[in-house]
Formats: C-alpha cells, sequence, structure tokens
C-alpha cells in the first residue's frame, strides 16, 4: 500500500539520503515533526541519539538496535526510543513508516 496523495503532497525532509533510497513527507508544529518514510533501497543508519521518538511501521521491516539491544518490527509493529538514547536503524527496501519525533527542527523541511 502507498500513501494516500494527500501526505505525499506534505513537503519533504532535507535530509542527506537521495530521493531513490528514501522519500519523505512531513508535517511539523511547534511540539514536534512527523515523518512518513518510503523506503526503495535497503537502508542503514548508524548508532546516533536525540529527543524523544515513536514510530510505526507500515509496510516491510524495520530492524532497530536501541540502547545496544536489537528487534525487528514488522507491520502494526511500535517503539518508542527515549531521549539521548543511543540507537541505529536498518530497514528493507520497500519499508514505510511513520516516526514521530520531539524536535520539531530534527530534520528541515525542503521549499
Amino acid at each position: 500500500m502507498s500513501f494516500p496523495g494527500f501526505i505525499k503532497a506534505f513537503p519533504s525532509l532535507d535530509v542527506p539520503f537521495p530521493d531513490d533510497v528514501v522519500q519523505t513527507h512531513a508535517i511539523r508544529s511547534n511540539k514536534g515533526l512527523t515523518v512518513f518514510f518510503e523506503f526503495f533501497k535497503d537502508f542503514t543508519l548508524p548508532p546516533h541519539s536525540h529527543k524523544d521518538q515513536w514510530g510505526t511501521v507500515v509496510a516491510g521491516t524495520v530492524a532497530l538496535t536501541i540502547d545496544g539491544k536489537t528487534s525487528i518490527y514488522k507491520p502494526g509493529d511500535s517503539y518508542f526510543i527515549p531521549s539521548g538514547v543511543v540507537h541505529g536503524v536498518s530497514v528493507t527496501a520497500g519499508t514505510k513508516a511513520i516516526d514521530v519525533f520531539e524536535e520539531p527542527d530534527r530534520y528541515g523541511l525542503r521549499g
């Protein structure tokens, strides 16, 4: 299932990854940032940390290592990453996920 057109019309994020790897569609408020991710190729993000993050897998598979423990998330699974906890992620091509970041400026918007 693809995200509907009105979600795809949301602004994309200014992330350092090519559009043929991942596309983003985002909504920002002064309280946080919600991002709809679509991965077209396998993708790995090395360990890092930031403020709170909550997410859910819509399609595909997400391998998330939080504080040294790796768990696999599939469609319908949700995860929470507490503020300041080191984590990294690997996703498979075809994965779609929705992530909500506590930081409204976690990523800048394009355009």
